[in-house]
């Protein structure tokens, strides 16, 4: 087997495989013989069918299906061995492809049309400035967060008086003209929160009522006749509400009032863990830090975005070979069109000048992701999403084991790869450039990042 590369130009050229009948005539044969042990032919015993009726039968595609193999392995392994680096996928020529006939002939000759990568030369120095926004993590925000944490962590006690926001549980009973109604409605362990109760003339009935104390009052007023939450309230499907629009009795049994926990040192350790902080000042400093480092990830995937214009424009006018490529977007979505092809080409072209351009950084300056990284990012991944909830002080163990998991898909597991490598280019970056930092709002920075 012979395989050689045609250059057309810089960015284009064909691949031809060249193969002769000592490349595949020893795999024929063999698969033929397979053929001849399993074949059912009626008159004959399994394995005793003539040779020449097994190649009559099936030596077209035993063939067929060899070459095919050979041409695989040739090109790609030519691929690889030449270091091309190739856009997209090969292509069956169009011009220089010369018929198959199996029946006929014993040398066969394909030719492919490969797309090849730009060569890319991006020099950076001091001289070169980049914008580094960093999110300014607020009083506001460490405040928010300090209350949320007192919120989440915070009890539950029992109470003997109602305020707005308690949940108060109880007996309610239908009335009919001040009297328990005969066959009415009865709901055990009712919950009312006066906080949610619409009517403020309903709402007071409720305020300062004692525990095991009887309040009449009037759920429909009281929802304003909204149908879900009176459903809810009454536990009956909607289409009941407009059965219920009378008084009801709520015979108090549990007022619960939600307490916040106190800013100490038993809070300070459920949120970050033993030892970790023991002052009112080092939370608050604490719960900075982890703001800062959640807002991390997304200050440097602007600043690579930001970069992009600056690395596109060092790399000047890049080639491509845009038929082949056009083809090949073709022949990837049967979906797509020639013409939404050329509509979207020249987004596709800048997408690939700095998937290139990152791709050579990554490769010229041997920023390698290992396993170690990988995993690392996995549980820092891990770690952010367990802080959306509140959750800081997670043990390692259970971050290990959740990153493992999330590991598992393949999807996640290539997503978590690329940011790993761009996380690892955009320190890289950050060495090689002089950065302008620059401290911006939250709200300011989403409309950057717009």
């Amino acid at each position: 087997m012979n395989v050689s590369l045609k250059n057309i130009d810089a960015v284009s050229g064909i691949v031809k495989v060249e193969i002769v009948k000592a490349d595949y005539a020893d795999k024929v044969e063999k698969g033929l013989r397979n053929f001849r042990q399993k074949a059912n032919v009626p008159g004959f015993r399994k394995g005793m069918v003539p040779m020449g009726m097994v190649k009559k039968m099936y030596g077209k595609s035993v063939l067929a299906e060899e070459v095919n193999k050979l041409v695989s392995e040739g090109l790609f392994g030519f691929i690889r061995e030449k270091e091309l680096n190739v856009l997209g996928e090969p292509l069956p020529n169009e011009t220089e492809q010369k018929e198959i006939n199996f029946d006929l002939q014993e040398d066969f000759e394909f030719c492919f049309d490969v797309a090849l990568a730009p060569e890319i030369n991006v020099e950076l120095s001091k001289e070169d400035t980049l914008p580094y926004y960093q999110i300014a993590v607020t009083n506001e925000m460490v405040e928010k967060q300090i209350e949320s944490y007192r919120a989440n962590f915070g009890n539950y006690d029992k109470v003997e008086e109602v305020e707005e926001k308690d949940m108060v549980k109880g007996l309610v009973v239908e009335l009919e003209n001040g009297e328990p109604k005969a066959n009415g409605l009865v709901v055990e362990n009712a919950v009312i929160m006066p906080l949610y109760i619409k009517d403020a003339e309903e709402k007071a009935k409720f305020m300062g009522a004692k525990n095991n104390s009887v309040v009449v009052f009037n759920p429909s007023k009281a929802y304003d006749g909204t149908e879900a939450e009176i459903a809810a309230f009454l536990k009956v499907e909607k289409d009941q509400v407009a059965s219920y629009t009378g008084d009801f009795s709520f015979e108090i049994a549990e007022i619960t009032r939600h307490k916040e926990a106190e800013l100490n040192e038993e809070l300070f350790t459920r949120v970050f863990g033993e030892g970790v902080v023991s002052t009112a000042e080092e939370f608050t400093n604490k719960i900075k830090e982890s703001l800062a480092e959640q807002f991390a990830p997304e200050s440097d995937f602007k600043f690579l975005s930001d970069a992009k214009d600056l690395l596109v424009a060092k790399a000047g006018e890049l080639a491509f070979p845009e038929a082949i490529l056009k083809r090949f977007m073709l022949a990837q979505d049967e979906r797509k069109t020639a013409e939404s092809i050329d509509e979207d080409f020249p987004k596709v072209i800048e997408d690939l000048k700095f998937h290139l351009i990152k791709e050579k950084l990554v490769k010229e300056n041997d920023l390698k992701v290992e396993e170690a990284d990988i995993t690392a990012f996995g549980k820092r991944v891990a770690k952010a999403q367990f802080a959306q909830y509140g959750m800081i002080s997670v043990p390692e163990d259970v971050l290990d084991n959740y990153a493992k998991d999330m590991l598992k898909n393949k999807e996640t597991l290539r997503n978590v790869i690329d940011r790993a490598v761009e996380e690892k280019l955009s320190s890289w970056l950050k060495e090689q450039v002089k950065l302008d930092v620059k401290e911006v709002s939250a709200e300011d920075f989403g409309k950057l990042a717009e």
